[in-house]
């Protein structure tokens, strides 16, 4: 079974990383997240889980919200082969959270080097608490940036920093 959203604070918890959970209705879009959050401080991400060809491993992308990207582009900067949107089963199976919920967190799910994740730097060395889906879209958790990396390799699953505002904009594919 995967990983519970309590257990997950629980372990943030014991790495005495500090996390504000806020729980609101379910949110499945940046657009509802934007209508609902008011003022709460901080960065808000947009989450892309991606199926690559072998020898690929799946792929997590974690981007500021209001960013454009490109699967075509990340793919070629990446050097992934092609890419395409996971299915939601896949999304289930490797990560342990339901379409609306991908996050980060859901790595606690996933052997290491089973999904390759790649976040904006700008999310990892911002000042800021990064907001983050707890493995359910009913509630964010606001974590800081140092903590949420400290976290992510405590898991075996090291975020590949990189500049997602120098790949090109073209249509996702």
């Amino acid at each position: 079974m995967p990983e519970t959203p309590e257990a997950l604070l629980a372990r943030l918890e014991g790495l005495g990383i500090q996390a504000i959970t806020y729980q609101h209705p379910p949110l499945h879009t940046v657009s509802e997240s934007k209508r609902l959050r008011g003022d709460l401080p901080g960065l808000y991400v947009k989450n892309l889980f991606l199926r690559a060809r072998p020898p690929h491993p799946f792929l997590l992308v974690v981007a500021e919200e209001d960013l454009p990207l490109s699967i075509n582009a990340l793919a070629r900067r990446l050097d992934a082969g092609r890419l395409s949107m996971a299915s939601e089963a896949e999304l289930w199976e490797r990560l342990g959270v339901r379409p609306g919920s991908v996050t980060p967190f859901a790595l606690v799910n996933a052997p290491p080097g089973s999904v390759r994740l790649v976040m904006d730097s700008r999310l990892l060395e911002g000042p800021g608490p990064v907001n983050l889906h707890p493995l359910t879209n009913t509630a964010t958790t606001a974590v800081a940036p140092g903590d949420l990396r400290r976290f992510l390799e405590s898991l075996g699953h090291p975020p590949v920093a990189l500049d997602l505002t120098a790949v090109p904009t073209e249509p996702l594919a």
